[in-house]
């Protein structure tokens, strides 16, 4: 089974992503799964991981309200309001039932404090995924938040942690250290996976092409191997710079 394990959807009328600009016109639009569809049976992908792209619990309503429509939606990473301890709780409760929700993710780049995720409150949070058997997926969008994966394993060594687009590494400007050696030090700890997805939009989104990125996949290839990596398209955040079929 072929599995898309990073995609998106969202309704602008439904539900409030401050980071869609009405400039961006790749982006500014709804992305539903009647539009995703049609994609994945060209690439033959039968499973998808709805992620969230905004930190709300009208996103993650949304989420798993379409999850519950379309049986190839496998999993759904929501969002819990990680800074109240207490709130997640509650929230983790209510969701008891939901089969589908199998993580959470909070927008750390959104953040002004790079460091947000270190909080006691948050850390206290993260606590409630791990007893929980949930996974926390990190955005840890580089140069701020990879380095923080670490003192997170070390501090929660039963917590499963999935680093979203391998960290966004700087290849536009062709950078490796010290993204590479951060990368590293994540995956020491046998917990903490990765994602390659994201990554045509951290090239030139006009002139990328696969030699650009062959280079990072292949140092986290050798840094996690490949029982801990997996792929996303990270559509329809893709379509600034490829489509899903490109992508794949």
């Amino acid at each position: 089974m072929q599995v898309d394990a990073h995609q998106h959807f969202w309704n602008l009328q439904r539900v409030d992503y401050p980071w869609i600009s009405p400039d961006d016109a790749a982006l500014y639009r709804n992305f539903e799964p009647e539009d995703l569809k049609p994609e994945l049976a060209r690439a033959a992908i039968e499973k998808t991981v709805l992620v969230q792209a905004a930190d709300s619990p009208e996103e993650t309503k949304a989420m798993l309200d379409r999850a519950r429509l379309h049986p190839w939606i496998g999993a759904v990473v929501g969002w819990i309001p990680l800074i109240d301890p207490d709130a997640s709780d509650r929230t983790l409760e209510s969701y008891r039932g939901e089969g589908k929700l199998r993580g959470v993710r909070h927008l750390l780049h959104d953040e002004p404090d790079p460091h947000w995720v270190l909080q006691t409150r948050v850390i206290e949070s993260l606590e409630l995924l791990a007893s929980r058997g949930l996974v926390f997926e990190i955005p840890a969008a580089w140069p701020n938040h990879l380095a923080d994966v670490p003192v997170i394993a070390d501090r929660l060594p039963d917590l499963t942690i999935v680093i979203d687009h391998l960290a966004k590494p700087p290849i536009k400007d062709r950078g490796w250290e010290p993204w590479a050696e951060q990368l590293a030090a994540a995956a020491s700890y046998p917990r903490v996976y990765a994602k390659f997805s994201g990554l045509v939009t951290e090239a030139d989104h006009q002139g990328w092409t696969p030699g650009d990125l062959r280079p990072y996949i292949a140092w986290a290839i050798e840094c996690f191997g490949v029982e801990r990596l997996m792929w996303g398209s990270d559509w329809p955040v893709c379509t600034q710079a490829a489509t899903l079929g490109t992508v794949h």
